[in-house]
């Protein structure tokens, strides 16, 4: 059975990380794991990041988890990783040995990972990388 890291943070519970778990599942079975990069604003970016962030962090998990398992047709696990997105998914990836990872982002006007270039980054890590773009307005999360 393939293991799939879901990597996502303001996405995770939207409609297109949805239809392309949905997707997924369907093609063979698998398990979902999604990665949460801890999000650190202002300042916390530079002076103290690994001290922010998980608060907001556990409550994506919380809210994008189900929604993300019904449409999986299972339970989709959930972890918090670095501020850094790239040195998250590697984590994971060295640590859990995942099969393949769906990067799931903003518009290109608004994505921060995608001005990192994060799919790509991924890519490189020896794992095939689905990019989902979030076109639709955000699904709701709790406020932070």
């Amino acid at each position: 059975m393939d293991r799939v890291l879901l990597v996502a943070c303001r996405t995770a519970a939207g409609t297109a990380l949805r239809e392309a778990v949905r997707h997924r599942a369907a093609e063979s079975p698998c398990e979902f794991t999604l990665l949460v990069p801890r999000p650190c604003h202002g300042l916390h970016r530079v002076v103290d990041p690994e001290d922010h962030g998980w608060s907001e962090a556990q409550a994506v998990l919380e809210a994008a988890c189900p929604l993300l398992g019904v449409a999986a047709g299972s339970e989709v696990a959930g972890m918090i990783g670095s501020h850094d997105p790239v040195a998250a998914v590697e984590d994971a990836l060295n640590m859990h040995g995942f099969d393949e990872v769906i990067v799931s982002t903003l518009p290109a006007r608004a994505s921060r990972w995608l001005h990192l270039d994060l799919p790509s980054k991924v890519a490189g890590m020896g794992v095939p990388v689905t990019s989902v773009l979030h076109k639709d307005a955000l699904a709701p999360l709790p406020k932070w």
